[in-house]
């Protein structure tokens, strides 16, 4: 069913007593392995204060279906959509879960991106199950220039909403900056559509669902904070399931509670674009608690520092827990940044187990 390799990143002693064990090997499993399955414990999750297990990888798992077009085709057909599962080989039965989202401005990207990847071990060492994502981007999209506004509402049907597509027509001045507005549509809903996986599956990996963090970086960073922020039937319920019939591999009778968000030098603009096409202030004082790390430095228009600075204003506003660590003088993609000695990982591990209440040994 997935594919699993080994990271072999610390505690060398619980090789013996794993079946499947090697430098990079690959084996196909129906379940993730284990080292013995205890009674399940419904209490407050048990993470590592220190990398404490060997972790597991099961790549390129299917989550949902989405549509894309291809350059040979006339419609939109459907792709699969990927993410990456990281999971510790401690057995237990009460896993807290971080789902991260690469960046690339929602023209590309990859949820394999290293930083990305040494992140999942660092959670997933801890005790943590930590998902990368995958998700459709503006490569899924082949604007024909030629076509007529009717014609091109027509044929992008089923990718995003007309009336998104429509707004997108009036605020552009490029291609480029249509396919980017009709891609973060398509990339909140298959952000949406993975977290709903996740609460599907949370028995595969034992999931603690009430302690689920969202993060992402870049365009990720506006898609995480968009999907704790946002209504579960928002970019969801838009589209009709006639006009995009893979919405029916999305898990769609699925809810979810996301407790806290990660933002790495994001925005606050597809909020701002929700509002614009709907009319709809999505911020309110339910959203989840919220921690950015943003450099004062970043030169890309569409994140820049002063973003972070309105979103904690509207937080504080709102009276809900944010904290922004501003990274003096960095700039847009701040990967190899610390603070007072630790890098991100750190960072957000400290503030995601002090605001969730877990157990630290």
């Amino acid at each position: 069913m997935f594919s699993n390799r080994l990271l072999l990143v610390c505690s060398f002693f619980f090789l013996t007593a794993l079946t499947a064990c090697g430098s990079g090997g690959s084996d196909a499993i129906d379940s993730p392995p284990f080292l013995f399955v205890p009674e399940p414990d419904n209490s407050i999750p048990i993470v590592k204060a220190e990398s404490t297990y060997v972790t597991f990888v099961d790549e390129d798992v299917t989550y949902a279906e989405g549509l894309r077009h291809e350059s040979s085709s006339t419609t939109a057909v459907a792709t699969p959509l990927k993410l990456d599962v990281y999971y510790p080989s401690n057995g237990s039965t009460n896993r807290p879960v971080f789902m991260f989202i690469h960046g690339g401005g929602f023209t590309g990207g990859t949820k394999a991106k290293p930083e990305i990847v040494d992140m999942a071990s660092y959670y997933a060492s801890r005790g943590w199950v930590f998902i990368s994502i995958d998700y459709r981007t503006a490569e899924a999209l082949i604007t024909r220039t030629s076509m007529p506004q009717d014609e091109l509402l027509s044929y992008f049907k089923g990718l995003a909403p007309q009336e998104w597509i429509e707004h997108a027509l009036q605020g552009v001045e490029t291609i480029k900056q249509f396919e980017q507005a009709v891609a973060m549509y398509m990339a909140q809903r298959d952000a949406k559509a993975a977290l709903r996986w996740i609460v599907a599956n949370a028995g595969i990996y034992n999931i603690n669902t009430d302690y689920i963090t969202v993060g992402g970086a870049s365009a990720g960073a506006i898609t995480a904070i968009t999907l704790g922020i946002s209504n579960l039937e928002d970019f969801r319920d838009e589209i009709s399931i006639n006009n995009d019939p893979t919405l029916a591999t999305t898990n769609i009778q699925e809810a979810y509670d996301v407790k806290n968000m990660v933002y790495f030098w994001g925005s606050n603009v597809k909020l701002d674009l929700f509002e614009g096409v709907y009319g709809a202030y999505l911020y309110d004082s339910d959203d989840p608690e919220l921690f950015m790390a943003h450099g004062t430095n970043d030169a890309n228009p569409s994140t820049p520092y002063s973003e972070a600075i309105e979103l904690q204003g509207i937080y504080d506003s709102l009276s809900i827990h944010n904290v922004l660590v501003t990274l003096e003088g960095a700039g847009h993609g701040a990967w190899d940044v610390t603070v007072d000695g630790q890098n991100l990982s750190g960072i957000t591990f400290d503030y995601i187990v002090e605001r969730q209440n877990l157990t630290v040994e």
